[in-house]
């Protein structure tokens, strides 16, 4: 975790801001927005200086558009926290000369899982920079389980997918508590992507289009307060529950903790859990999230 995040996250901060702080990286770039560079640059540097700029991560883009992205913001770039997504097939020896050193690249994304290549990539990136593999969710291919046990010996951490813009991209809630308990197990830090728009797990449209299907949706609380649960010696089946939780009245928040049921984090144990394990999500929409916890009266 950066510098800036824990400064956020030790002022004497609250159990949700804890929880929330710095929770948000921003993918404008990346469906079902897909906006141009341009609108999600503004977009992301309009979210700096907003109110709720304390939830606010990195910027994600793919590393053959940091060329596009440097033409637009100038010299500002430097300014900017990225998160670089690297693409699936590249010479992985010439990664080291993407990354400037003036750039503020403080993760970076690989969508390959090979347990061959996980080793070889990570000693290519420069110290203080978070990487992270993309693996499936499913454990019983022999193939996750490597690929878990060389991102564990790499000292990198684990990228989990847990939605799209179709029914079929969300994984069970099974599926996720499992993946959640064996990185527990390992201390194995991980970010999720895709399909988080929301806190509490409910049904809406997988993109913006007006004739757009809708289903049931992961909510980041959810998610993030499972991540917690598991980290503090909850069960699978606990885990899977909470995943499933709809109710948002389920859910007690003050100052002083975050409850579910007969759970109770504190903030100290919230934080513990953000720094060490259950690290951000990336969502195409920064907004969203904030009005649903708005709404809720979770955030002011």
């Amino acid at each position: 975790m950066n510098k800036q995040m824990s400064a956020q996250m030790n002022k004497q901060a609250s159990a949700i801001d804890s929880l929330l702080a710095g929770l948000i990286d921003y993918a404008g770039l990346y469906p079902p927005a897909a906006l141009d560079m341009r609108s999600a640059v503004r977009n992301y540097l309009s979210y700096v200086q907003s109110k709720h700029a304390s939830m606010l991560g990195r910027f994600v883009v793919d590393l053959n558009r940091l060329p596009e992205l440097g033409e637009i913001v100038g010299d500002s770039i430097c300014d900017l926290r990225l998160s670089i997504v690297a693409p699936p097939i590249m010479k992985w020896a010439d990664l080291p000369r993407f990354l400037d050193d003036s750039l503020s690249i403080e993760s970076i994304e690989f969508k390959t899982h090979q347990p061959s290549e996980i080793g070889q990539i990570d000693k290519l990136i420069p110290a203080g920079i978070l990487t992270y593999f993309e693996v499936p969710l499913s454990l019983t291919e022999p193939e996750t389980i490597d690929s878990i046990g060389a991102i564990a010996s790499a000292g990198a951490c684990v990228k989990l997918r847990t939605g799209g813009v179709v029914a079929e991209a969300f994984p069970t809630s099974a599926a996720i508590a499992g993946m959640l308990k064996t990185l527990t197990d390992r201390r194995l830090p991980f970010k999720a992507t895709a399909g988080l728009h929301h806190p509490i797990r409910s049904s809406h449209p997988f993109t913006y289009a007006p004739d757009s299907p809708a289903g049931t949706m992961h909510g980041f609380l959810n998610l993030f307060l499972t991540a917690t649960l598991l980290y503090f010696g909850g069960s699978v089946d606990e885990a899977e529950q909470l995943l499933d939780e709809e109710n948002p009245k389920a859910l007690s928040i003050s100052s002083d903790a975050v409850a579910w049921r007969s759970f109770r984090w504190t903030a100290d144990q919230l934080r513990t859990v953000r720094e060490e394990f259950a690290i951000s999500f990336g969502s195409c929409s920064f907004e969203e999230p904030i009005r649903d916890l708005e709404a809720l009266g979770w955030l002011l």
